[in-house]
């Protein structure tokens, strides 16, 4: 698979004309087309949703993390990034009321790891039914609101290949189905399914990197994570990382417009690490952003990750004066405020 997919690696996000693509490109060329709308499936009819996990790792409460970096960015979020864990009951209080802000309401993804206790093969089979039953209670009652759900994000490096380990790529992709199966049957038909894979390189040339895939029936999104680490100049290198020492990777962007070419994508955290020696670096690559996202018109969502102290640097887009005004003018930029947030 991965050397068929190398033969589209010399274009930079390659002229594939997908489903998804296609049909945004052409509804632009209808003369009096309806205002920009959200489908079932909360794929933006124009341009994509600017979101973020804000303040990550400061503390903060989510309300106030929210509304310090919409202050600080100068513009607000449509859609809020958020994580839970085990048998924690979401959205919370606060997410709820984030959600339903009368003046600017958010889509919410939820990124929730069912346990960290048990295998994913223990999952799928069953072991944790009363826990996702009981979540689907409390989202019957409480959010019928359509939202974002992915399961256990990047389970790449938690892969275990050995025999009977419970946490092979297959026991993954098991796990998230019957989740997501669980869910529907117990009644939960507004969450938004998102598969979300690293981004890297070296993770997608390990053998069994496509049997960590669901099934097309349980994901409605599929989503990448990358970070712009030492190698990484720009958007385009972001989004499409290659790497020497794996040469038939052609980039996560090109391997999802061949491997999914039906479904939007998510870059559903992406964030600027801090370069002590180029201070001018973020802003640099905030003004890329700016140049090349359209591109990518496969790509419907571009959520930040926000943090003063994330586990590989500082990814605050307000670590000096330009790259906070170049994060600024990104995040108000029309192709990202073209489509309203659905209102509960």
């Amino acid at each position: 698979m991965v050397a068929a997919l190398a033969a589209c690696s010399g274009a930079e996000g390659s002229d594939i004309r997908t489903p998804v693509a296609t049909a945004i490109k052409d509804q632009d060329k209808v003369a009096g087309a309806p205002a920009c709308t959200a489908t079932a499936r909360l794929i933006p009819s124009c341009g994509a949703w600017w979101g973020l996990a804000p303040e990550v790792f400061t503390g903060a409460p989510i309300e106030q993390a929210l509304h310090g970096a919409e202050a600080r960015m100068g513009a607000t979020a449509d859609v809020l990034h958020v994580y839970h864990r085990g048998s924690e009951l979401f959205p919370t209080r606060a997410e709820l009321r984030l959600a339903r802000d009368p003046a600017r309401p958010r889509l919410l993804m939820i990124n929730w790891k069912p346990s960290f206790d048990h295998t994913w093969a223990e999952i799928a089979g069953g072991a944790l039914d009363a826990r996702i039953d009981r979540l689907a209670d409390y989202l019957r009652r409480t959010f019928p609101e359509r939202f974002f759900l992915t399961l256990h994000h990047e389970p790449e490096n938690d892969v275990d290949a050995s025999s009977g380990s419970g946490m092979q790529a297959t026991d993954y992709a098991a796990m998230y189905r019957h989740v997501v199966l669980r869910l529907r049957e117990q009644g939960v038909r507004n969450a938004v399914t998102v598969m979300t894979y690293m981004g890297a390189p070296n993770w997608a040339a390990e053998p069994w990197f496509e049997e960590l895939y669901p099934g097309d029936d349980v994901v409605d999104w599929v989503a990448m994570d990358p970070y712009a680490d030492d190698r990484v100049q720009d958007f385009d290198g972001l989004v499409n990382k290659t790497r020497e020492e794996f040469a038939q990777w052609p980039g996560f962007y090109r391997w999802m417009q061949l491997r999914f070419p039906g479904k939007p994508v998510m870059v559903a955290e992406w964030g600027v690490f801090e370069r002590s020696r180029d201070p001018g670096f973020k802003r640099r690559f905030f003004e890329s952003v700016r140049r090349q996202v359209k591109r990518y018109p496969q790509i419907k969502a571009l959520l930040y990750f926000d943090s003063p102290q994330a586990p590989r640097g500082d990814t605050s887009f307000d670590s000096n004066a330009e790259a906070d005004r170049a994060f600024t003018q990104l995040a108000r930029d029309r192709y990202f405020r073209s489509t309203p947030v659905p209102r509960p």
